[in-house]
């Protein structure tokens, strides 16, 4: 790992560690098998989180390195999750979630970004955290409601890109900024494929049998 980090190349004048691309590339592949419900979505992240872990500590971003470690975890469940609740022929069922689970979503959001940049903060574990915080507790809800199979993720992760783009721009990691941009145009393409397999989940259990 300490070669990934310091080995790498030079784009625009910016040093980009080869920990750094490999961890963000397969994070974009995670997106991409995710939009396809595929079971691969999770051994994938698991090498993307161990990863950027390395990346992120390096980076003095100790809530962004801290989400990896709970993103492992809660990919262990995602894992398990999709492997019991797989229809035979379309794959994971994909449902969008309530008024009351999403209003639950954004008061985690809220509380646990308040609390958690406190810790931060606290204990000067971060430069900025504040968006620290909010990238960490955005990607826990966001794993947290994929394994539910729940197509609110998709927009919880769009957040987490609007917040994540600046911070890593200041943190001087400008290929994960970049990296970002993209995941912003895969996450939109992912909600649309999941909320027409919703749709068509809702409307096959409408039918009378």
């Amino acid at each position: 790992m300490h070669v990934l980090m310091e080995q790498g190349f030079t784009v625009f004048g910016q040093k980009v560690s080869w920990a750094e691309f490999s961890g963000q590339v397969f994070a974009l592949v995670v997106v991409f098998l995710a939009q396809r419900r595929s079971l691969w979505t999770w051994p994938v992240q698991l090498v993307s989180v161990t990863l950027l872990f390395v990346v992120y500590t390096s980076a003095h971003l100790g809530g962004t390195a801290a989400r990896q470690v709970v993103i492992a975890l809660i990919t262990l469940y995602g894992w398990w999750a999709w492997t019991r609740r797989r229809d035979p022929v379309f794959g994971v069922v994909v449902r969008t979630a309530s008024w009351r689970e999403r209003l639950a979503v954004v008061a985690a959001f809220v509380v646990g970004t308040v609390v958690f940049a406190l810790v931060l903060d606290a204990l000067q574990a971060s430069w900025a955290p504040w968006p620290d915080a909010a990238i960490f507790v955005g990607t826990v809800l966001a794993f947290s409601l994929q394994g539910l199979g729940l197509v609110e993720f998709w927009v919880v992760w769009l957040v987490v890109d609007a917040i994540g783009v600046p911070l890593q721009i200041g943190s001087g990691l400008y290929f994960s900024a970049a990296v970002y941009l993209v995941f912003a145009a895969l996450v939109i393409t992912g909600f649309l494929d999941w909320n027409r397999e919703a749709r068509r989940t809702a409307s096959t259990a409408r039918v009378p049998a």
